[in-house]
């Protein structure tokens, strides 16, 4: 097959060998490979998966508007009692939830999209566990590109579903970038579509086999980078130029890094017996 024949039928391929990506994704999968290798990866990696699942919903709720201080998230148990404190509820269940659907994600990753809405807005009036219909508003105040319309929508979600059935030989980082970008763009959701796109985002990164023991939070790297960082780097996506998406894929990748920083930080922590 040609290389050109072999991109229409694997497009992320394309992507993968834009400017500057596959340099990010050789970065991405070093640093993830050394986290891995660090000793108390042998004898305490569900600890260091447990604190990683933390700090990530703790990153991906800040990017939603609820930056809230790890502690305070690790302390908290009641989180319906106001706006900020449902966001981190929400994306707690969704850390928890991940996990449990990656045997689901390549079958029918429809099906976990709604399912992950549903699970994020749990404790919501709205229409929940569906795409949106026309008319229907979006409360995703943090994202301020233009809104698809409900057909726009309905077409999207199902060229990537088909995309993520058929399978891509990209790398992880590509294919992850790609469903969150799509996800914030297209915001099929009347709500939490910010922490539904970075929960997909972690599901490909762990289905993948990239971080398979989920270590390697890249919402703890879209909050460190900035909410002002992200939704440049979401323009750039949305803007469909070689440029753009280039920019988000690199930009995605130095958040999965940032991520591995964190979670080598609590692995340092646990052998100095400081954690």
């Amino acid at each position: 097959m040609s290389t050109n024949a072999s991109s229409a039928a694997d497009p992320l391929v394309a992507l993968g060998s834009l400017p500057g990506v596959p340099d990010a994704v050789d970065s991405v999968r070093k640093a993830v490979d050394r986290v891995y290798g660090h000793r108390v990866m042998r004898r305490r990696s569900n600890e260091i998966t447990s604190e990683a699942a933390l700090r990530g919903a703790r990153g991906s709720a800040a990017l939603s508007g609820a930056d809230w201080a790890l502690e305070e998230v690790r302390r908290r148990s009641d989180f319906g009692s106001e706006s900020e404190a449902r966001t981190v509820g929400a994306a707690l269940r969704l850390t928890a939830e991940a996990g449990q659907l990656l045997s689901i994600w390549r079958q029918s990753p429809l099906r976990v999209l709604a399912r992950l809405h549903l699970v994020a807005a749990a404790d919501s009036a709205d229409a929940v566990g569906r795409p949106r219909q026309h008319g229907e508003p979006v409360d995703e105040p943090l994202i301020e590109l233009p809104l698809p319309d409900a057909d726009e929508v309905a077409g999207r979600l199902e060229g990537l579903s088909q995309l993520i059935i058929a399978g891509s030989s990209a790398p992880a980082l590509v294919t992850a970038a790609i469903v969150h970008g799509e996800l914030l763009a297209l915001r099929p959701f009347g709500s939490y579509n910010g922490l539904v796109a970075r929960a997909a985002e972690r599901i490909v990164l762990i289905g993948s086999g990239l971080d398979p023991k989920s270590i390697c939070p890249a919402e703890v790297g879209h909050a460190e980078q900035g909410r002002a960082a992200y939704a440049a780097a979401l323009d750039g996506y949305a803007s469909g130029t070689p440029e753009g998406v280039a920019a988000w894929i690199t930009y995605c990748g130095r958040s999965v890094e940032l991520g591995v920083r964190e979670s080598t930080a609590v692995c340092e922590a646990l052998q100095r017996g400081a954690a």
